[in-house]
C-alpha cells in the first residue's frame, strides 16, 4: 500500500476550505501553520485543485484566478490512484448505513487522504470525522 507519511513525503493532505482560506490570507494563519510543519509535509488532492479552480473560474476574476494557480503551483498536487476507489466504497457504504453521507466531493478527498495514510486538514470537520480510520484536523480557529 502507497503511504505517504514516510519521512520527507507529505503527511498532511490540505482541503478545499483551508486552501481558499491560503487564496483569501497568503499571510494568515494556513500560511504560519505550513511554515511551521514543513512545506514538504503538505499537499492536496487533485479534486481539491478542481474545486478551487472551478470556484475561481465560476466567479470571473482574473485575480482570484492567478491567486489559485499561485498557490496551486506551489504545492504537490496528488494524483487519484488505485486502491482509492476501494476505500471510497468502504467510506460510502459506512456512511450509509450509519444514515450520514457527506458530500461525493468530501467522499473522494477523505478516500484519496485515508488510502495515502494522510492527515485530512479541513474546517469541515463535522463531516470528515465521521470516515472511519481519517484522522483529521483544523487549522483554523
Amino acid at each position: 500500500m502507497k503511504r505517504y507519511s514516510e519521512v520527507g513525503r507529505p503527511r498532511y493532505l490540505l482541503d478545499t476550505n483551508i486552501l481558499s482560506h491560503l487564496v483569501k490570507e497568503p499571510s494568515g494563519i494556513v500560511a504560519d501553520r505550513i511554515r511551521v510543519v514543513g512545506e514538504r509535509a503538505v499537499c492536496t488532492s487533485i479534486v481539491v485543485a478542481g474545486e478551487l479552480r472551478f470556484g475561481a473560474v465560476k466567479k470571473g476574476s482574473a485575480r482570484l484566478t492567478a491567486q489559485v494557480e499561485a498557490i496551486l503551483s506551489a504545492l504537490n498536487i496528488l494524483p487519484l490512484d488505485v486502491p482509492a476507489d476501494s476505500h471510497y466504497a468502504d467510506i460510502r457504504v459506512h456512511l450509509h448505513l450509519t444514515g450520514q453521507p457527506i458530500g461525493h466531493n468530501d467522499l473522494l478527498i477523505a478516500a484519496h487522504a485515508r488510502y495515502l495514510g494522510l492527515i485530512m486538514v479541513t474546517h469541515n470537520e463535522g463531516e470528515f470525522s465521521r470516515v472511519p480510520g481519517l484522522i483529521v484536523e483544523n487549522w483554523l480557529p
